[in-house]
C-alpha cells in the first residue's frame, strides 16, 4: 500500500479532533474515529493539523493525540504530528515530545504571522529537522501562513537528510513538476479538490480534509493511479466531487467536516472552539445541498443524514487555553 522510501503511507486523513459539546477533547471519539478511518482505507493519520484545531489545542491535547493515535492504530498507519509553531524554539520542544510520544513522522507548517523571509523560513525547517530523528513533511500553505515556500528554499532543504516530503497546498503544479523533476522529495496534496491531478503528475499521496468522511474513495483513487488506470482514479474523483464542495467551500473544513460527521452520528457533537464556530444558517443549507447531489461514494451514505444546526452553533471556550506560540 505504500511506495517503496514513503514513511507516511499515501492515504493520509488531516483528522479532526472530536470534541464535547462544552469544546473537551471527546477521547472516545477519537479513539473511534481514527479506528474508522483507518478502517475506511487509510495508512496515514495527520493529528494536530490545522484540520485538528492545532492553534487551539494544548501541548498536552497534542501529544495525548499521538499516543491515542499510535494505540488505535497498532502499526496499520502512521501517525504524523502536525501543527509546529511560530515560534522555533517552542516548535523544537514540541517535535521532540512528539518523538518521545511515539510519532511516526512530523509536519512542519511555515512559520506563520512572523512572515519571515526565505532565509528566516529556511533556518526554522532546517532547526527543527536536526533536533528530532523522524522523518519530516514540510507543508507549504501560503493562504494560511502568509508566506510561501519558494521553489529556491525547497530546492535546499531538500537537501537535509529528514525532510522528506512536502505537503502541497499552493496549487503550482508546474512548481510540483520541477521539484519532482529536481529532488526526491515526496509530495502529498494538501487541496481536496486537487488530489488526482497532483497524482496524476508523480505525487505520493494526499493528505486530506474530506477523507475524515470516508477514506474509502482516496484508497480507490491512489491504488489505481498506482497501478496505471486513469479511467477508475477518475470516476471515483468525479463521484468525490460534490462531497468535496461540501466540505472545503462554504466554512473552514474542520467546522464542515464536523458538522458532517455529527449529522452521520458518528461524533457526539459538532463544537469546535473559538474563533471558529459552526455554520451559520445560510451556511449549512450549502453543506446539505451539496451533500444532496453525492451519490455512490463508498462510505458516504447520507440517507440517514440528519444535521443539527443549533448544536454546531458558535463556538467553545475550553477551561484550559491552547499554546499558540
Amino acid at each position: 500500500m505504500t511506495h517503496s522510501g514513503n514513511p507516511f503511507g499515501q492515504v493520509l486523513v488531516a483528522l479532526i479532533t472530536p470534541m464535547t459539546a462544552d469544546g473537551e477533547v471527546d477521547w472516545p471519539a477519537v479513539e473511534k474515529h481514527i479506528d474508522g478511518v483507518i478502517t475506511g482505507g487509510a495508512d496515514g493519520i495527520v493529528v494536530t493539523g490545522t484540520t485538528g484545531e492545532t492553534s487551539t489545542l494544548t501541548d498536552a491535547e497534542k501529544l495525548k493525540l499521538v499516543e491515542v493515535g499510535k494505540s488505535v492504530s497498532a502499526g496499520r498507519a502512521k501517525i504524523i504530528t502536525g501543527g509546529g509553531s511560530n515560534e522555533t524554539a517552542h516548535a523544537i520542544e514540541l517535535y521532540k515530545a512528539s518523538e518521545k510520544a511515539g510519532a511516526d513522522g512530523i509536519m512542519i507548517v511555515t512559520p506563520y504571522y512572523n512572515k519571515p523571509t526565505q532565509a528566516g523560513i529556511l533556518t526554522h525547517f532546517r532547526l527543527v529537522a536536526d533536533a528530532t530523528d523522524l522523518p519530516v513533511i514540510l507543508y507549504d500553505i501560503p493562504g494560511r501562513t502568509g508566506v510561501p515556500i519558494k521553489y529556491e528554499t525547497i530546492l535546499r532543504l531538500a537537501k537535509h537528510p529528514n525532510i522528506l516530503a512536502v505537503k502541497d497546498a499552493k496549487g503550482d503544479f508546474s512548481e510540483v513538476s520541477r521539484v519532482l523533476n529536481q529532488t526526491d522529495l515526496l509530495y502529498f496534496s494538501g487541496d481536496d479538490a486537487n488530489v488526482l491531478p497532483h497524482l496524476s503528475i508523480g505525487a505520493a499521496g494526499l493528505i486530506g480534509v474530506t477523507a475524515n468522511i470516508t477514506s474509502a474513495p482516496y484508497r480507490v483513487i491512489v491504488d489505481a493511479v498506482n497501478r496505471g488506470d486513469l479511467h477508475t482514479a477518475t470516476a471515483a474523483h468525479k463521484k468525490l466531487e460534490p462531497l468535496v464542495r461540501a466540505v472545503m467551500t462554504h466554512v473552514p473544513g474542520t467546522v464542515s467536516a464536523k458538522y458532517i460527521l455529527h449529522g452521520l452520528g458518528r461524533i457526539s457533537s459538532p463544537r469546535v472552539r473559538l474563533p471558529l464556530v459552526g455554520p451559520e444558517e445560510w451556511e449549512a443549507a450549502l453543506i446539505e445541498d451539496e451533500l444532496a447531489l453525492v451519490k455512490d461514494v463508498d462510505g458516504a451514505d447520507f440517507s440517514n443524514f440528519r444535521p443539527d444546526r443549533n448544536a454546531a452553533a458558535g463556538g467553545a471556550l475550553p477551561k484550559v487555553h491552547g499554546t499558540t506560540r
